[in-house]
C-alpha cells in the first residue's frame, strides 16, 4: 500500500512538472514570435535590401543580383527563410551555406560591418527592441567566420 501511494505521488509530481514545463514553453515566445513572425521579418529584409543597394561600401557586390529580378527574389526569399529559421520560426533555409556562398569573394571586415550596419538600420526603422536585435545578431554573427576573407 505504501509503495502504491508513493508511486502515485511520484507520478503526480512528474505530471505536474511536465505540465509546468509546457506552460513555461508556451509563456516564453520564440525570437520569431517576438520579431513579429514572417510578415515582420519580410518587411525588415525588404528594408535591409534597400539599405544594401544604397550602401556605397557594398552595393557593387550586389550589382549582378540586383540586375536580375529572379536572383533578387531568390536572395530575398533565402534571407527571410534564414532569419525565420534561425529565430525559431517554421521556415526552412534551403540556400547554400555561408561558406559556399562567399568562397572566393574575399569579403573584407569593413564590408561585413557595413552589411551588419544595414541590417541594424532596417531593424531600427521598424523599432525592433534592443533585446530582439541583440538576439538576432547573436544568431547571425557567427556566420562572419564563413564570410570574411573566404
Amino acid at each position: 500500500m505504501k509503495n502504491s501511494i508513493r508511486l502515485l505521488a511520484i507520478l503526480f509530481l512528474a505530471s505536474f512538472a511536465l505540465v509546468s514545463c509546457d506552460k513555461d514553453d508556451e509563456a516564453t515566445p520564440t525570437l520569431y514570435d517576438r520579431l513579429g513572425g514572417v510578415a515582420a521579418i519580410s518587411a525588415v529584409v525588404d528594408q535591409f535590401l534597400t539599405n544594401v543597394v544604397g550602401d556605397n561600401v557594398i552595393n557593387a557586390r550586389f550589382a549582378a543580383t540586383v540586375a536580375s529580378p529572379s536572383r533578387t527574389q531568390l536572395l530575398r526569399n533565402n534571407l527571410i527563410d534564414q532569419i525565420c529559421a534561425g529565430a525559431g520560426g517554421p521556415c526552412q533555409y534551403k540556400g547554400k551555406t555561408m561558406l559556399e556562398s562567399h568562397k572566393g569573394m574575399n569579403i573584407t571586415q569593413a564590408e561585413f560591418n557595413a552589411l551588419v550596419g544595414d541590417l541594424v538600420a532596417a531593424l531600427d526603422k521598424f523599432k525592433v527592441p534592443q533585446k530582439e536585435k541583440d538576439d538576432l545578431l547573436a544568431i547571425l554573427g557567427p556566420m562572419q567566420t564563413d564570410i570574411v576573407g573566404k
